[in-house]
């Protein structure tokens, strides 16, 4: 097994990011690309950052590695502010940090055992070290067979794990991945996303990883941001943010706004309206599923279910259920004072009235 001989401290935050800033100036237009970020990722950790699009993602975690100059506010890693290394100190901190792009950044006319052998090589390590170290992390990535071959001979997958080795080959703290897993089919996704899972239980890696995918952030990140138009608008614990979701985009990340009723839904109360629509949400222990009875025993009419999803993220069971209820005047504040032991969160989506 690879180890890495890092001590882990969960004391600290492995990242600290402090009010940072980054514009970059164009031809007509001055860009406020991330806007006052404040963030403490934990070491040895799996940490998700989710926006969509321009959000400012990639803008972020190329300031994590030195690619993109911050230009205000500071990043700390391992209490060292990025800002006040000199050039040697910077090459030094950025050896401690591995990248895994989205689209690999192969070299097609290399080996994969040079590709992943390249950036020691470039760094002026020794011939026996290099070939302990790729070998060793090509088995660990589980391509210990393919190391004679080309990447025009791989699958996608197998290229993104090439990529993962190549960048845990100088044994860094962290790792940094850029939509790892966006050109990749579902198959490749579910595999990369173990391997992940892997390096970071076995070696005790600090990953950081951003994406538009909240799938990829429910599979296997402990804490999640979300970040829209360069600010951070939610963040906590993934199944708190996934049961609780307090934004807009949030809920549209995670596809909560897909309804798909046999009738309109009006925001407006109407006079042909025929019941109200609420999305219940809860979170609970796997072993304490809500009791239907008793909650549809607190309302005061009739209630028919619409929709409903369940899934058990990090040790909770997470929930939704859509319902339609009668009469739609109900008093929404004592409902919830009703259920307040089931239900974390109730939501009227709008009035249901006939479709003709």
């Amino acid at each position: 097994m690879v180890s890495f001989g890092s001590q882990v401290d969960f004391s600290i935050p492995h990242i600290k990011i402090r009010n940072l800033n980054k514009f970059y100036d164009g031809k007509d237009q001055h860009i406020h690309a991330l806007k006052h970020i404040n963030l403490d990722i934990p070491q040895g950790k799996i940490f998700g950052i989710i926006g969509k699009s321009g959000a400012g993602k990639s803008s972020l975690i190329r300031t994590l590695n030195g690619l993109e100059k911050i230009s205000e506010g500071s990043i700390h890693i391992h209490q060292q502010d990025l800002a006040e290394l000199n050039h040697a100190e910077l090459i030094q901190i950025r050896q401690k940090i591995g990248m895994i792009f989205q689209h690999f950044n192969l070299m097609s006319a290399k080996t994969v055992w040079e590709n992943v052998a390249l950036p020691l090589k470039i760094s002026g390590i020794a011939k026996p070290e290099i070939g302990t170290r790729v070998n060793a992390v090509l088995a660990l990535v589980g391509l210990e067979n393919k190391a004679q071959n080309y990447p025009a001979e791989l699958s996608g997958g197998q290229k993104q794990r090439v990529g993962i080795a190549r960048a845990l080959v100088h044994q860094p703290e962290i790792l940094l991945c850029d939509e790892a897993t966006s050109a990749l089919d579902p198959e490749s996704t579910s595999v990369v996303l173990s391997l992940l899972k892997k390096i970071n239980r076995e070696l005790g890696i600090t990953i950081v990883l951003i994406t538009h995918e909240m799938q990829v952030i429910r599979e296997i990140c402990d804490q999640v941001v979300v970040i829209e138009h360069g600010e951070i608008i939610e963040s906590g614990q993934v199944w708190s943010v996934f049961s609780q979701p307090q934004q807009k985009i949030t809920q549209e990340l995670l596809n909560l706004e897909q309804l798909d009723l046999p009738f309109h839904v009006s925001p407006e109360l109407r006079t042909d309206s025929t019941h109200t629509i609420l999305k219940l949400r809860y979170e609970t222990d796997p072993q304490k599923s809500p009791d239907l009875t008793q909650i549809f025993q607190a309302f005061q009419g009739s209630v028919h279910l619409y929709q409903s999803h369940i899934d058990s993220i990090q040790g909770h069971l997470i929930g939704t259920l859509v319902v339609g209820t009668t009469p739609v005047d109900f008093d929404l504040q004592h409902l919830q004072g009703q259920l307040k032991q089931h239900i974390a969160q109730i939501e009227v989506l709008g009035y249901a009235r006939p479709t003709h």
